[in-house]
């Protein structure tokens, strides 16, 4: 069995709570929209995540939040929508603890979709920068999406590893799970105790945890 090295973390809805993100693209991009065209923020609400599914989140444009702006003809700029809403940035309970005790055994990194200036206020925010070697945007570094096996090679390729010494753990059962471990990647699924997981635990083979602390256990 190769000896593992590396832990590649998703950052939201893995090690940080999807609200803050949530919050940024379905609350304060409507929100510039209604004001400046005058519509009713449901109405506006509605339109913009119409625009979202359109372009999906398998495309690079569905990540950057500039484009989104400029599409909309919005006068805001993303760093002062993304410090708007920074008090929703929320670490999950274990986070800090977990990636300490792994810390001193493992090199950890954040391998995202989000956009670096995303991940980067994200972890500066919470206090997490300090534990990773490598952060790692697929969409700002990469310019490709994490459904991609590409992206995964040439994160091996950057890390000068093979697949078989990294563990990537992320939320996005496609992005974070299934692909990577068609590339021999040892994935797995995090599913947070408050979302229902019974759609995936019988296809996982037992690679769905619950909790990060559940890793001390794993690894």
């Amino acid at each position: 069995m190769t000896m593992k090295k590396i832990i590649s973390f998703d950052l939201d809805g893995t090690l940080v709570h999807g609200k803050y993100g949530n919050m940024v693209w379905n609350h304060g991009i409507p929100q510039e929209y209604s004001r400046k065209y005058g519509m009713p923020f449901k109405e506006a609400e509605q339109l913009i995540r119409h625009q979202y599914e359109e372009v999906g989140e398998a495309n690079i444009k569905w990540y950057h939040i500039e484009y989104w702006l400029k599409r909309f003809d919005l006068p805001v700029s993303a760093k002062t929508l993304l410090d708007r809403f920074e008090s929703y940035i929320e670490v999950f309970p274990d986070t800090k603890e977990v990636l300490g005790a792994l810390k001193n055994t493992y090199t950890l990194i954040v391998a995202s979709n989000a956009a670096q200036i995303f991940v980067q206020k994200e972890l500066s925010y919470a206090n997490l920068t300090s534990y990773f070697t490598h952060i790692i945007s697929a969409t700002s570094d990469y310019c490709m999406v994490k459904k991609e096996i590409r992206f995964y090679e040439k994160l091996c390729d950057t890390l000068s590893i093979s697949p078989y010494e990294i563990v990537h753990v992320g939320d996005h059962h496609i992005f974070d799970f299934e692909t990577p471990s068609q590339l021999g990647i040892d994935a797995y699924h995090f599913v947070p105790d408050h979302k229902d997981s019974s759609n995936q635990s019988h296809t996982d083979n037992g690679k769905t945890i619950h909790c990060l602390s559940d890793l001390l256990n794993i690894l």
